[in-house]
């Protein structure tokens, strides 16, 4: 593996959404390796077995069994997993929401855009900002929080 290979865990309950996204990926990042979990159980049962350790975690809000404010939560009180870089990958973009997962600890917010070509957007300033260091914990002013296409 090249120094630039990065390792991608997305947790979205949405097998197209989970598709583009790993199309998309790998027409910006062809070295990214990029696993997937269908559901927040599934997320933390890979987590916890170590089975996939992330340099990026795209998490959804918005998934059954466990949603990604659990997630996000359990992650964050795990010594072993409370470093992950924890991108949320949502489709709502409330206030209340956005606050919430800042307060949680999560390194960026990213509304999903409705296209391919903004998906590859966004998941290439995402791997910029991690690449120049801009998603370390505590880094983030609230200001530079989200990312969205306008």
């Amino acid at each position: 593996m090249g120094e630039n290979t990065r390792t991608i865990l997305l947790a979205d309950d949405d097998e197209d959404d989970r598709e583009l996204f790993g199309d998309a990926l790998q027409e910006i990042a062809d070295a990214a390796l990029l696993h997937t979990a269908g559901n927040g159980i599934e997320l933390m049962e890979i987590l916890r077995d170590r089975s996939v350790v992330p340099d990026l975690l795209f998490l959804d809000l918005n998934m059954p069994r466990k949603n990604g404010h659990e997630c996000l939560s359990e992650i964050r009180k795990q010594d072993d997993l409370k470093d992950i870089t924890v991108i949320i990958f949502s489709t709502s973009f409330q206030r209340d929401t956005v606050n919430s997962v800042y307060d949680q600890g999560a390194s960026l917010y990213i509304v999903k855009p409705d296209n391919f070509t903004g998906l590859k957007n966004v998941i290439s300033q995402a791997l910029a900002l991690y690449e120049r260091g801009d998603l370390s914990k505590g880094k983030r002013d609230r200001e530079k929080f989200i990312l969205r296409l306008s």
